[in-house]
């Protein structure tokens, strides 16, 4: 009979790479893998997988479980957190999930009021998945997504709850720091500094250097905003940052910002759950104070 271990199994084994790196996340050995998966293999008369080198490759029956695990398991790990919470009396835990680096600042100023007045409800915050974030959102593996890019899909709900603009901040020496607003050749000959995401993800690229066939001279990616205000300020580049954060960051330090294009970059942060979810108190009370917290 299929169960929730067979489940588990193939998709720890997908994810590590073989049946030795499984066992040790599953605290099982190999040998009860290796027998779990012969006796599912030998009730259904499939394989589950076959040997390629020194991997492991999915069949197609492997393959169809491994996409039935990747739905099934996150819901039965939900399942049994929700009964462990109703357990211990408490209401349950919300796993909250950023894509946007900059907005940790501001989510700390929205989970304290929350904390307060939930007492019951723990958060967990989460920024690395294994798939994206809307994945993950869709996948349980997440309740929560803060992202600056919705999307539009039937089971998930996205709520705007702050609008910003994105500016490029320079030293105050630097050449373009007098100037209004920036055009693509600005930056052809500048360092660009920016948060550790895909060009893809990136408007600066996608809605303004891409369009107009610019590229900067470098791209670096720097994780912590203190560190890349530093670099503009000592000349080792320019960066680009929504306007709440350099004001709230980087007041005092000597830096002009400056509007990308003439119209500006403008962009909105998003609170995004799951349609399924609209009923849970404490997740639509997490949204009405994020709403009231402006950055």
């Amino acid at each position: 009979m299929l169960d929730r271990q067979h489940l588990a199994i193939i998709r720890e084994v997908s994810r590590a790479g073989s049946v030795t790196a499984a066992s040790e996340r599953l605290n099982l050995s190999q040998s009860a893998i290796s027998h779990a998966i012969a006796k599912l293999e030998a009730r259904h008369e499939v394989r589950i997988w076959r040997k390629k080198g020194r991997s492991l490759e999915l069949t197609q029956a492997g393959d169809y479980l491994l996409r039935l695990a990747e739905r099934v398991v996150p819901e039965l790990d939900h399942a049994e957190r929700v009964l462990a919470d109703i357990a211990r009396g408490r209401k349950g835990a919300m796993r909250i999930g950023m894509e946007c680096h900059p907005c940790e600042q501001w989510l700390m100023r929205v989970t304290r009021p929350f904390l307060a007045e939930w007492p019951d409800v723990d958060i967990e915050l989460r920024s690395a998945f294994r798939f994206d974030g809307v994945a993950a959102l869709q996948a349980r593996e997440i309740d929560v997504l803060v992202t600056p890019d919705p999307v539009s899909l039937p089971e998930l709900k996205f709520q705007p709850v702050f609008d910003y603009e994105l500016r490029l901040v320079v030293g105050q020496d630097h050449p373009l720091a007098g100037k209004d607003h920036i055009e693509p050749i600005d930056l052809l000959e500048e360092d660009l500094l920016t948060v550790p995401v895909t060009v893809e993800r990136l408007d600066i690229y996608t809605r303004f250097l891409i369009p107009a066939a610019c590229r900067p001279r470098n791209r670096i990616a720097v994780e912590n905003i203190e560190l890349m205000l530093q670099f503009v300020v000592a000349g080792r580049g320019v960066a680009v940052l929504p306007d709440w954060l350099v004001r709230e960051v980087a007041a005092g330090m000597p830096v002009a910002t400056l509007r990308i294009g003439k119209a500006g970059l403008h962009k909105s942060i998003n609170v995004g759950f799951r349609r399924s979810d609209l009923e849970t108190d404490y997740l639509t009370g997490f949204l009405d104070i994020a709403r009231r917290v402006m950055p």
